[in-house]
């Protein structure tokens, strides 16, 4: 997939062993043209975001000391509430705590790729990445992927889920015009019913 940044505002992306993981999962979908400004921007509010919690007194966000301290149940908790993607570099037994993982979801929906498969197993849990961040879908139990609630809550911000909904959700006339709605082209991951639907 080639990525074209816009060009109407100058932009760095400083990819480092943090940022990697940001944009890692926008890569992962087949076929699709994802604008990633608002993630470049993240990158750049990441580094004030730095600056200022030396600023204010709170904790400094360092890779380092969260892989020393990944089994540290209170540091982990800590540290995802002020930076919910570093639920990356926890344990994996911290990664399937329920409750650190709401933390990071409720600061970042995106570290929903970075918690245990039971975890995106659940519904709830799925439901709570998808509020901030509704393209986590894709990171759902495949069980969830024919969740119709589930599907319709993401879609209708993020088109592009319809391409891993069941093929039962992409036969359902509602789901695709959520869609639809939020990029036309999706249309093309309808089942052939749909597609030859005109009025959709």
């Amino acid at each position: 997939m080639n990525v074209t940044l816009k060009k109407t505002r100058p932009s760095v992306i400083y990819i480092t062993e943090f940022s990697k993981h940001i944009l890692k999962p926008l890569l992962s979908f087949p076929k699709h043209e994802f604008y990633l400004e608002n993630h470049v921007e993240f990158l750049n509010r990441s580094k004030v975001k730095v600056k200022n919690n030396k600023e204010s007194g709170k904790m400094d966000i360092n890779i380092e000391n969260m892989k020393a301290n990944s089994n540290d149940r209170e540091y982990v908790l800590k540290t995802v509430k002020e930076q919910g993607k570093m639920l990356e570099f926890a344990s994996s037994e911290l990664q399937d705590d329920e409750e650190i993982v709401k933390v990071a979801l409720t600061q970042d929906g995106e570290a929903l790729e970075f918690a245990s498969d039971r975890l995106k197993g659940k519904k709830d849990i799925v439901l709570l990445a998808i509020k901030t961040a509704p393209w986590t879908a894709f990171y759902a139990s495949e069980k969830l992927k024919a969740d119709k609630e589930l599907i319709m809550a993401s879609v209708k911000d993020c088109g592009q889920t319809l391409y891993y909904a069941s093929e039962k959700l992409r036969d359902d006339e509602e789901v695709v015009r959520a869609a639809v709605a939020n990029k036309g082209i999706i249309i093309k991951y309808a089942s052939y019913r749909l597609r030859n639907n005109k009025e959709i």
